[in-house]
């Protein structure tokens, strides 16, 4: 059995430097040379996990097959590799110390004093190693969250310390940097990196190899000065420059060698370089799309990672269908019977995205009405599917009152109701109806001529539901609930068959849309889209 390698991601200078996407890279460019690998993420905030936090402050939350709310870059991971991530690939500090003061509760120290070191680096090193140990990949990948310097990576980066010693040649350090280009000098400036790597080091950790993120290219000058002052081989200084799509960087970051130089470093064989074929193709259907198709996305979160899984989903979508997805984000909180034509008019396609609570239900409902009576191609999605039936309930069944509990609690018409086992339940964070499930699509319905199939799997974050007393009267006026959950039955899709396409899905399929595997709801929504632009 060969021995798993461990691969170490940090950050430096400022966040957001795109650590996630070096990690998925890597792991696609290990996985095309044929080698098992997976992509853990551990993040220094002291929340347990990002489900309750605001989509303002963290983006996205995205949701594993386990039912995991995890971090955004747990998507990149799955759409560049195509693994299945779970909870062990997503840990934060709040876990780790959790982990370690239950055990303490429960008596199993004797008696210790609990310090930092050894028992919460050791927790961090236990969790490290339990992916490499249980399912002996040959590479487990971990990325480290924020970025050197900051107070709460301390502990993460003294595990890293400790395992590069203890694993010699079976550990590589990665570290991303930036190399900023001042406009008034004219100059890229190597210090911040510089300063960084010092960083690096004082915590006892020499980075084997460095991507340094850059705006310019950089020249051999620059890649040479950074490799002498850092103490890193100039074979192992790489640069991410900006490029066109973050599905470029596998093809660059192997045409510079990253691959080949963490093979060198771990004394693999380095062996022929592989040709990614079936990713090279996407790039190139992707780069030769220039017919466009235009999407509404209809929600609150005025942020381009609040509904990351979402786009990309949209954008891969488009590429299958040689076009080019051009997204415009449409707030709710600004919608109104006054302006809904003049912000929806000429769509070829709208997106209700998800959410919670209250703010801007209104806007999406109003926007329903509109895509609904004009018959443009609609996509609701959680809540979106969820607006979808109130404004149905409330223009087509008359119901002027109808609601989701989750908004008015006392509404006669509670067409979304809270689920049975939810209401007792107090605390908010993992609590909902999380990960996948199954669903079972009715005979000579839209889903299951998409789906080609009658059981599906889907993953869900959700704590309302469909009330299936008010099932008859929809179908009966033209709504069908033709998706269901085999043991609660549970309506887990909706869809008017008379129009183009009009789907509303409780689940989230944007986690199970991947390069290489696009997911047939989207494929098919953007198909309807186009065609519906040239109608």
């Amino acid at each position: 059995m060969t021995q798993t390698k461990y691969i170490f991601v940090t950050g430096g200078v400022v966040s957001s430097l795109g650590k996630g996407i070096i990690s998925s890279s890597i792991g696609k460019l290990l996985q095309a040379r044929g080698y098992n690998i997976t992509i853990q993420k551990f993040d220094p905030y002291i929340n347990i996990d990002p489900g309750t936090l605001n989509p303002y402050e963290h983006g996205e939350c995205y949701v594993t097959v386990d039912g995991m709310e995890t971090d955004l870059d747990l998507g990149h991971y799955e759409r560049f590799t195509g693994i299945q991530t779970t909870r062990a690939n997503s840990l934060t500090t709040g876990r780790i110390y959790k982990a370690v003061i239950d055990k303490e509760r429960h008596g199993d120290y004797l008696g210790k004093t609990i310090q930092v070191v050894p028992h919460i680096t050791n927790e961090i090193k236990r969790n490290v190693k339990y992916l490499g140990e249980k399912y002996h990949y040959d590479f487990v990948i971990t990325e480290i969250g924020g970025t050197i310097g900051d107070i709460e990576s301390a502990p993460f980066l003294e595990a890293i310390r400790q395992m590069k010693w203890e694993m010699g040649r079976n550990a590589v350090s990665i570290h991303l940097t930036y190399i900023p280009y001042l406009k008034a000098a004219g100059e890229l400036k190597t210090k911040p990196t510089q300063h960084s790597v010092k960083e690096l080091q004082s915590q006892g950790i020499q980075p084997d190899i460095l991507v340094l993120r850059t705006e310019k290219h950089l020249d051999e000058s620059i890649m040479r000065k950074v490799a002498s002052f850092c103490n890193v081989d100039i074979d192992c200084v790489v640069q991410s420059e900006d490029l066109p799509s973050i599905y470029e960087v596998p093809v660059n970051m192997q045409a510079q060698g990253l691959d080949a130089a963490i093979l060198r470093k771990l004394d693999m064989p380095v062996g022929e370089t592989p040709t990614l074929g079936p990713w090279r193709s996407f790039l190139e259907r992707r780069n030769n799309a220039t017919e466009e198709v235009h999407i509404g996305l209809v929600g609150k979160y005025d942020l381009q990672d609040a509904y990351k899984s979402i786009r990309e989903s949209l954008y891969q979508a488009g590429t299958y269908n040689d076009r080019k997805t051009v997204l415009h984000f449409v707030n709710s909180e600004n919608l109104t019977e006054a302006n809904v034509d003049e912000k929806l008019k000429g769509l070829d396609g709208v997106v209700i995205c998800p959410g919670f609570g209250q703010r801007g239900i209104e806007g999406k409902i109003t926007a329903i009405k509109y895509t609904r009576l004009h018959d443009t191609p609609t996509f609701g999605i959680c809540l979106g599917m969820q607006m979808m039936v109130i404004e149905f309930a409330r223009n087509v069944l008359g119901y002027a009152d109808a609601n989701s509990r989750e908004m008015d609690e006392k509404t006669p018409h509670n067409v979304i109701d809270i689920m049975e086992e939810q209401k007792d339940i107090t605390n908010m964070g993992g609590t909902m109806r999380l990960g996948a499930y199954e669903c079972i699509l009715r005979q000579g319905s839209r889903v299951l001529d998409i789906y080609k199939k009658e059981h599906i799997q889907e993953r869900h974050r959700h704590r309302y539901e469909f009330n299936n007393s008010f099932i008859t009267e929809f179908e009966r006026n033209g709504m069908q609930c033709v998706g269901r959950n085999p043991e609660s039955d549970l309506v887990e899709i909706v869809e008017i068959p008379g129009l183009k396409w009009f789907i509303g899905t409780q689940f989230h399929p944007e986690y199970q849309s991947t390069v290489l595997n696009p997911h047939p709801l989207f494929l098919d929504f953007i198909k309807t889209a186009i065609k519906n632009k040239k109608e």
